[in-house]
């Protein structure tokens, strides 16, 4: 029997999971820690609980503490992601892959999509986990990932040279000298990957041929990584009027 919370939208289902390792070597259990009042992983929990497209939300976690804090925020969690699977350098890919096996073998039933969603994105919403699926399903794409506006745009980065000399980090186009000239360019925000099951499954892969971008504003695209990140989203998420919803 097929075991969904929620059927998905035009039946077509999306598994949702929640990556959240217990290692950080920035902040001490990093998606727990307290932002605006709640663990960190509440506030992903919470959009994707919010999310019409998405039919089942599991955790993913080498770390009891943090299933048990992401089952109380309404994801489920049934299963520990292995150490080897948990490291550093440890590619996404297996991670979602042992996640689809468990949701596949427990509902008898093949999902459409698979989203990752990493609890370091506090500030993405429901809508955006919808416009991306949206996006995915009238292309046809094998995957949709969120972006935002580079900044600083890569033409205006620099590096220092062994002798403490700045220089540019790369050559700039003979047509773009000027600033407001410079083409546009974005950067992975780390909220959204929305990837078909054929893409995940066949290749192992989360971008394809027909991979399309969705493009998120700044000021939902706060990326936590260390200490200072940590504040300010505290900061926001402490004002919920100031915030996105």
């Amino acid at each position: 029997m097929v075991r969904l919370w929620k059927q998905g939208t035009g039946n077509v289902t999306v598994l949702a999971v929640v990556m959240a390792r217990g290692g950080s070597k920035s902040i001490p259990k990093k998606n727990i820690a307290i932002a605006g009042g709640r663990p960190l992983i509440a506030w992903t929990c919470m959009a994707a609980r919010s999310a019409r497209c998405i039919s089942r939300l599991t955790v993913s976690t080498d770390l009891p503490e943090i299933g048990i804090v992401a089952q109380t925020w309404g994801a489920e969690f049934a299963f520990l992601r292995p150490l080897e699977l948990s490291q550093d350098d440890s590619p996404p890919v297996p991670g979602l892959l042992q996640a689809l096996d468990w949701a596949e073998a427990d509902s008898g039933h093949a999902f459409d999509f698979v989203l990752l969603l990493q609890p370091t994105s506090p500030l993405r919403t429901g809508d955006d986990i919808d416009e991306a699926f949206r996006l995915a399903l009238s292309n046809q794409a094998d995957s949709v990932v969120s972006v935002t506006a580079a900044r600083p745009h890569p033409y205006l980065t620099k590096r220092v040279t062994s002798e403490g000399l700045l220089v540019d980090f790369g050559d700039w186009p003979a047509n773009y000298r000027r600033k407001q000239s410079l083409p546009d360019a974005y950067a992975l925000n780390g909220a959204i990957y929305l990837v078909s099951r054929k893409l995940l499954v066949e290749q192992g892969a989360l971008y394809g041929d027909r991979t399309l971008a969705y493009v998120m504003p700044a000021e939902r695209s706060l990326d936590i990584d260390d200490e200072w990140d940590l504040k300010l989203a505290d900061l926001i998420l402490s004002q919920p009027d100031s915030w996105p919803a």
